[in-house]
């Protein structure tokens, strides 16, 4: 069973940073994209950064020049570092990914993690 699992989200003051990791585990063949959503109390779930199998990445205009999206493909992990944080980035971060199970894409979702910016 596949399975994304998060972590690094928690409390840092504006202009902090924070780095995000997302690890893909179970029997995939490969993953072809690998995303970081988040959702704002009350706002709608938004692309934030996502990298392809090619490396190639894209960011929210939001976002650009302070975060940045990597992948280490060895681990199956994705992560996001977050520098220059604002209050404005608080949200739910989930990871999202689209893995091939033998040769069936598959879209998944990890469970979400709290980022506080506080001012």
């Amino acid at each position: 069973q596949v399975q994304l699992v998060e972590s690094g989200g928690g409390v840092v003051q504006t202009g902090g940073s924070l780095r995000l990791s997302c690890a893909v585990s179970g029997k995939i063949s490969s993953i072809n994209v690998m995303n970081w959503y988040r959702q704002a109390p009350g706002k709608q779930r938004e692309l934030v950064a996502g990298i392809g199998r090619g490396g190639t990445t894209n960011y929210a205009d939001s976002v650009k020049g302070r975060f940045t999206i990597s992948s280490d493909s060895a681990k199956n992990t994705v992560h996001l570092q977050m520098n220059s944080l604002k209050p404005e980035d608080t949200a739910v971060y989930y990871c999202y990914a689209v893995v091939v199970e033998r040769t069936t894409p598959r879209a998944y979702w990890g469970q979400g993690t709290q980022v506080t910016v506080s001012s």
